[in-house]
């Protein structure tokens, strides 16, 4: 019979490996684990490469991946052709280089493979362990076959979006970069509008202060009046501080301005309206057909950073399928009233290197504790997972 004294012996012992030293509990001598023992205690992480067009950011960065491996994790990235870092940034921090797509012609069982954007769209069987962001638990577009495939293979995700905290906060997300760079196209939609000419083709920018600059430069003196909502929250800080940044004033709306319900005639009055709420339940919306088509309408940009048009959620049922960098404007009213929207579901790829550290930053507390999970924010993001494979 084993006592609890001993229990909580080997507890300890077990804890203390992991750490990297255990004392002998008769002979008081201080035991130094093997590399093999330390290989065992701690997980795989595997960087897939992103295949989604104009996606240069990563979701761990060279140095945080070298954090990592020096916790004793193992890492391996992929090459990628369109990644915003190199893979030599990788490996000089100790991370193995497997080829681009590795991952879909051998599945490490013992591996976490984390990327951002969608996986392959094909109809194969998913196994392992998958970290990203899936954007299949509201029901959007073609949700029910991704799930299906974690069903027939045997995977599992745990979904970047739903990793919170025991409060039911997101504990890493890109929701500041996504409102600053949503402000900043915003204005240059309407700017080109204003000017009688389609924004297209937008590009990546090495850095915050030279997309700052071509906003402003843009401008030359024109001051839209802008609306964003969810102003408190990270992304509509984001959008606020861009245009505060390019010498715009804002009209910040928040929980207390919307808690009655939508529509709201208020955002009319304004040239550019930036939506930032993200919500998970079916509410008024903040503008709908009948509003928007009045005839008293300043209102003539408006970008959805939030961006879930094919989703109950949607607080703008006023379009059905979201932009892109090359084509970042839809004109859901024509002359001689134009209406714009923009709603890009991957933004803060125009600022791939600043993004990618800040969310890598953000993550790298929680892939540190992965394996013991003692804040659940992995058998949560499970636990959630599973709940919606048994709706299938």
């Amino acid at each position: 019979m084993v006592s609890l004294t001993m229990i909580s012996l080997m507890n300890d012992i077990h804890l203390q490996v992991i750490f990297g030293i255990i004392t002998d509990a008769q002979n008081f001598t201080t035991y130094v684990p093997t590399q093999k023992e330390i290989e065992m205690s701690k997980a795989h992480i595997w960087v897939r490469a992103e295949t989604k067009p104009m996606e240069e950011r990563r979701a761990l960065s060279p140095k945080n991946a070298g954090k990592l491996v020096e916790a004793g994790f193992k890492v391996t990235v992929e090459d990628s052709r369109q990644s915003i870092f190199q893979a030599k940034d990788y490996h000089v921090n100790g991370c193995e280089i497997v080829p681009e797509n590795e991952w879909c012609q051998y599945t490490p069982q013992d591996a976490y493979i984390l990327g951002l954007k969608n996986l392959n769209e094909d109809q194969t069987p998913l196994t392992g362990k998958h970290i990203y962001f899936a954007h299949v638990y509201k029901e959007q577009e073609g949700w029910k076959d991704v799930l299906t495939r974690f069903q027939k293979g045997q995977g599992l995700l745990y979904d970047l979006e739903y990793l919170i905290d025991q409060n039911g906060r997101r504990i890493a997300a890109f929701g500041y970069w996504a409102g600053f760079i949503g402000s900043a196209v915003a204005i240059r939609a309407w700017i080109h509008q204003q000017k009688e000419q389609e924004l297209r083709d937008l590009t990546s920018f090495k850095g915050q202060n030279d997309l700052i600059t071509l906003v402003r430069e843009g401008l030359s003196g024109r001051t839209p009046r802008i609306i964003v909502i969810g102003s408190k929250g990270r992304c509509g800080q984001g959008a606020v501080s861009m245009a505060n940044q390019v010498g715009l004033d804002v009209t910040e709306w928040d929980m207390e301005e919307t808690i009655l319900g939508g529509p709201f005639p208020e955002i009319l009055e304004h040239d550019i309206f930036i939506n930032c709420v993200f919500v998970d339940r079916k509410l008024p919306p903040f503008l709908d057909q009948e509003l928007i088509m009045r005839k008293n309408r300043k209102l003539s940009t408006i970008c959805d950073v939030t961006c879930d048009p094919d989703s109950d959620c949607n607080l703008l049922p006023i379009y059905r399928k979201c932009t892109n960098f090359q084509t970042p404007v839809n004109r859901i009213i024509e002359n001689p009233n134009p209406l714009d929207l923009v709603a890009i579901d991957h933004l803060p790829s125009m600022l791939p290197a600043e993004s990618s550290e800040d969310f890598s930053a953000q993550l790298l507390p929680y892939l540190l504790d992965i394996e013991r999970d003692c804040d659940q924010v992995w058998s949560r993001a499970g636990s959630i997972f599973k709940n919606k494979i048994r709706e299938l």
